[in-house]
C-alpha cells in the first residue's frame, strides 16, 4: 500500500535570500551531575495515537544550510534586546520604549542561525530517510520481540503513515541535533516509540511531549512549565533535553541499549537490575537483566521501527518521502502577541501552527517567556513582513497578579471581565478561592497595557483553596462502646469522608469509646441543639409515683476550640460540657422514655 502523500511546493529563492540572523545566543547547558528522575512512559504498550493526521514536510524543492562553527540551538543575542517584556507598573519611559521595539526579528535555522539559504543545492535534495539510515550504528536486536512489533506494525499501515506524516516535520531537526552530537541516529527515531511524533501526547503517568518527559525529570533538564507553557512539549527544548539526558545515560552505562532502557524505567532500576546479576556471576547486558515488561519490550520496539525504516518494501509498507531540509524555521518574538494573531499573520492553520507550537497553554505568547516560533519554511519570512505592517494590537490578553486571596467574581471585577469568563479562561472550578500570588490571564485594558515581564512569565503559577464558611474545631469525646464514622457524620450533618479525612481513618472504621473524634464545623452550627449520644439509664427502685427521678449517667465530654477559619490552625478557647439524663415517671408508676439532654458552655 502506498502511503505516499502529495507533497507541496517551497517558497521561490528570493523569499530567503538574506542573511537569517548575525549572532548565536548561548545554548542553555544541562548540569550532567544532577540527579534525573525516571522518565515515565505510557502504560499501554501499543504506542499512543491521539492527533490527526498531519501534513508531511515538502521534497519538491530543498535547501542546503552551510556548516556552523556553533550549532547549538538558541535565538540570536539581538532577541535579547532593550524591549524586553515589562510589569504593568513600570514607568512610562520604559513603556514608550517596549512599543517601539520590532515585534519580530528574521527567521533562522534553530541548529544554524548563521546559515545562507542555498534552494539549489543538489545534496538537499535527497530523502532525509538515506541520511538516516546511514547513521545507524546500534547494535541490531533479533529475537521474538522485535518480531511483535514488526508485525503489529507492518499490520497497521494507515498508522505508519499517519506518525511518519506527523514526525516528518520534526524529523530533520532531530537528525541535525543527533548528528551534531556524534549520536547514532536511531535515536532519532525513538519519538515513534515514545509517542507517535505527537507533541502534545500525555501518558497516564503524566509524561509530556514527543520525547515523553515527566514533570520531575523535565525540571531537571531545564523543561520550564507554568501555566502559560510546558516546554516538555517545546518541539526544541524537549529535543534537547532529551538527547542531553540520554547522552547522560549512555556515559554512566556505556552501552546504547541500557541507557534505552534507563531512559523508559529509570537509571536505578538498570542499576539494581546489573547488581542483581552481579552477585549472582550472571551477565549485565540488556537480554539478560530482569526489567519490567515495559521495558523489556522497549528496544524490541525501537528495533522494529529500525528495520522498517531500513527495509520498509519488505514489510509491504512505503515511507513517505522527507526533504532533507528544515520544515520549520525559527522566528524570534520581541514583543507578547495573541496566538490566533501570530497563526493568521504566518497565514498557517491554527492547528499546525500549534503542532509547531506545542507548549502554548493559553492564547496569549509571551515575548519574556517564548522568545520564539515556529512556523512553517514556507511561511516565516511572510510573517516578519506581515507584522511589520500590522496595525492594531497584537496581543489583547496579559497577566493579572492576585494580590490577595479572593473570590473569582471579585478577581472579575477588579479586572473588568465576568466571572463566567475568568473562570472558563482560567480554567477555575466552583466554590474556590483565587489564592494571592496567583497569576491569571485577563484582558489587555488601559490599566494593563505593557507586556508581561520576565519574572511572571517564568514563574506564573495559579494556586486555588476551598471557598468554605469560617469553622471551628470541635473535639468530640466518644462514649463507652464507640461509635462508627458514619454515625458521627450523621450526627453533624457531614459526610463520612469528612470525618475520616479530618481524622486520619477509613470512612468505614469505628472510633473507640473514650478516643476523640475531631470535627470541623461552621461556625453557625449550634452545638447545643447537637443531637447528644444516647446514655445508658440506671433503674430507680421504689421511686414515688408522679415524681421525676434523676439519675446520674457517666458524663461525656465535647471540648470545642474557636478558630476564626480551620485553615488558620489556631486554636484559642476550649470549653467542656456535662451532660445527664432525666428520667421521668408517670402516675400510674410506668417509667417514661429517657430524655437526653445535651449543654454545651459557649467558650
Amino acid at each position: 500500500m502506498n502511503l505516499t502523500p502529495p507533497t507541496r511546493r517551497l517558497p521561490l529563492v528570493t523569499a530567503l535570500s538574506f542573511v537569517l540572523a548575525l549572532t548565536l545566543a548561548a545554548c542553555s547547558s544541562v548540569d550532567l551531575g544532577r540527579a534525573a528522575a525516571p522518565v515515565t512512559t505510557a502504560a499501554a504498550m501499543a504506542p499512543a495515537e491521539t492527533a490527526s493526521a498531519a501534513e508531511p514536510a515538502a521534497s519538491a524543492a530543498s535547501t542546503q544550510v552551510a556548516t556552523s562553527t556553533s550549532g547549538a540551538a538558541g535565538a540570536p543575542a539581538a532577541a535579547a534586546s532593550d524591549a524586553e517584556a515589562m510589569d504593568a507598573d513600570d514607568d512610562d519611559d520604559t513603556d514608550t520604549a517596549a512599543k517601539s521595539a520590532p515585534a519580530v526579528l528574521p527567521p533562522y535555522d534553530p541548529l544554524q542561525p548563521e546559515a545562507k539559504v542555498n534552494l539549489d543545492n543538489s545534496a538537499a535534495r535527497s530523502d532525509l530517510w538515506h541520511r538516516v539510515r546511514d547513521g545507524f550504528a546500534i547494535p541490531d536486536l533479533d529475537n521474538a520481540e522485535v518480531k511483535v512489533w514488526e508485525q503489529w506494525y507492518s499490520s497497521r499501515p494507515d498508522y505508519v503513515g499517519r506518525m511518519t506524516a506527523r514526525g516528518s516535520k520534526y524529523l530533520f531537526h532531530i537528525t541535525q541535533e543527533v548528528e551534531r552530537r556524534h549520536m547514532p541516529t536511531e535515536l532519532a527515531l525513538l519519538p515513534f516509540t515514545e509517542s507517535a511524533f505527537n507533541p502534545q501526547a500525555m501518558s497516564v503517568a503524566k509524561a509530556s511531549g514527543m520525547w515523553q518527559f515527566v514533570s520531575a525529570t523535565g525540571k531537571d533538564f531545564d523543561l520550564k512549565q507554568n501555566i502559560f507553557r510546558d516546554d516538555r512539549r517545546d518541539v526544541l527544548s524537549s529535543t534537547r533535553a532529551a538527547l542531553d539526558y540520554l547522552q547522560r545515560l549512555h556515559d554512566m552505562f556505556g552501552d546504547w541499549r541500557l541507557a534505552l532502557a534507563a531512559y523508559n524505567c529509570g537509571q536505578g532500576t538498570v542499576q539494581r537490575a546489573i547488581a542483581r546479576n552481579l552477585k549472582a556471576g550472571l551477565p549485565t547486558d540488556y537480554e539478560s537483566l530482569s526489567l519490567p515488561v515495559e521495558t523489556r519490550q522497549y528496544v524490541p520496539k525501537l528495533q522494529a521501527v529500525k528495520n522498517i525504516v531500513m527495509h520498509p518494501d519488505a514489510y509491504g509498507l512505503t515511507l513517505p518521502p522527507v526533504g532533507n531540509h528544515p520544515y520549520f524555521l525559527s522566528v524570534p518574538i520581541e514583543r507578547d502577541i495573541d496566538v490566533d494573531t501570530a497563526a493568521k499573520l504566518a497565514n498557517v492553520p491554527i492547528d499546525e501552527f500549534r503542532m509547531l507550537n506545542p507548549q502554548l497553554d493559553k492564547p496569549v505568547i509571551l515575548a519574556a517567556g517564548t522568545p520564539q516560533v515556529l512556523l512553517p519554511y514556507d511561511n516565516a519570512d511572510d510573517f516578519v513582513r506581515a507584522v511589520k505592517s500590522h496595525q492594531g494590537a497584537l496581543a489583547t490578553w496579559t497577566a493579572y497578579v492576585v494580590g490577595k486571596t479572593m473570590r473569582p467574581a471579585d478577581a472579575a471585577k477588579a479586572v473588568g471581565m465576568s466571572e463566567a469568563e475568568l473562570r472558563e479562561v482560567n480554567h477555575i472550578p466552583a466554590r474556590m478561592l483565587v489564592k494571592s500570588g496567583s497569576t491569571l490571564l485577563v484582558p489587555r485594558s488601559a490599566q494593563h497595557i505593557a507586556d508581561v515581564s520576565v519574572a511572571v512569565a517564568d514563574s506564573a503559577a495559579m494556586a486555588l483553596a476551598p471557598d468554605l464558611p469560617p469553622t471551628r474545631r470541635v473535639n468530640m469525646r466518644i462514649a463507652k462502646g464507640g461509635e462508627t464514622v458514619a454515625a458521627v457524620a450523621k450526627r453533624w450533618h457531614v459526610s463520612p469522608t469528612e470525618v475520616a479525612t479530618w481524622n486520619h481513618v477509613k470512612p468505614t472504621a469505628k472510633f473507640a469509646a473514650g478516643s476523640t473524634a475531631v470535627l470541623f464545623l461552621p461556625r453557625s452550627t449550634s452545638l447545643a441543639r447537637a443531637p447528644a449520644h444516647p446514655a445508658p439509664t440506671k433503674a430507680v427502685a421504689n421511686a414515688p409515683a408522679g415524681k421525676a427521678v434523676v439519675a446520674k449517667a457517666p458524663a461525656a465530654k465535647t471540648r470545642v476550640a474557636q478558630t476564626p477559619n480551620a485553615r488558620s490552625g489556631a486554636h484559642v478557647a476550649v470549653s467542656k460540657a456535662p451532660r445527664r439524663t432525666v428520667v421521668a415517671h408517670k402516675a400510674a408508676g410506668t417509667p417514661a422514655k429517657p430524655v437526653s439532654k445535651t449543654k454545651v458552655a459557649q467558650p
